[in-house]
């Protein structure tokens, strides 16, 4: 029988596996960077929808569990996992990515490679947002989320005033989730976890 115990784990992996190639091809192939991003950002969609389909409706609790020792002496783990409503925002999340690949397909020609690798990033860091189930670490996936799409915005936008807009975004949304995190750690130092 097939086994998707791991599975999350590998959607969760695949943009950096297809970062690690991009980072190793030649920046002139510009043809083969959009195949290999398209890939690995459809390889990780892909995972989701099988994920969906073995994903058990009638279950409250979270599925497909992964949990591996993150900080033991803090009590804080690295935990993965999914339940009725991150399933969709995975699926949204892993079909965007290759929608915006595909839709920047001819429109992208400066630093191209970059581009990819940015889009990649920020595939990872929105599924480990959707994903992880211990707040600290959800809290550092959502933060890292500004980093490529600050780039993104930046480099790549189409307004004139494109820097602005990007440190704009940085800004607002960064201090914004500044109590988000006096309130995580508030629960850590009542609860003794983040879990």
């Amino acid at each position: 029988m097939f086994s998707v115990e791991y599975l999350l784990c590998y959607i969760l992996l695949f943009p950096i596996f297809g970062v690690l190639i991009l980072l190793l091809l030649p920046a002139n192939e510009e043809k083969l960077l959009k195949i290999v991003a398209l890939n690995f950002s459809f390889l990780s969609f892909m995972g989701s929808l099988i994920l969906w389909f073995f994903f058990q409706k009638s279950i409250g609790s979270f599925q497909y569990v992964i949990k591996l020792l993150w900080l033991p002496s803090l009590n804080l783990n690295f935990t993965l996992g999914i339940d009725g409503i991150s399933i969709f925002f995975l699926l949204l999340t892993t079909l965007l990515i290759p929608l915006c690949i595909l839709t920047s397909w001819n429109s992208i020609n400066d630093n191209l490679r970059e581009f990819l690798i940015a889009f990649l990033i920020l595939d990872f860091f929105l599924i480990g947002t959707f994903c992880v189930l211990d707040l600290l670490l959800f809290y550092i996936f959502f933060e890292s989320v500004l980093i490529p799409m600050f780039l993104i915005v930046g480099i790549w936008g189409s307004r004139e005033r494109k820097i602005l807009a990007a440190y704009y975004f940085f800004l607002y949304t960064l201090l914004g989730s500044v109590l988000m995190l006096l309130s995580i750690l508030y629960i850590y130092y009542q609860v003794g976890t983040t879990d």
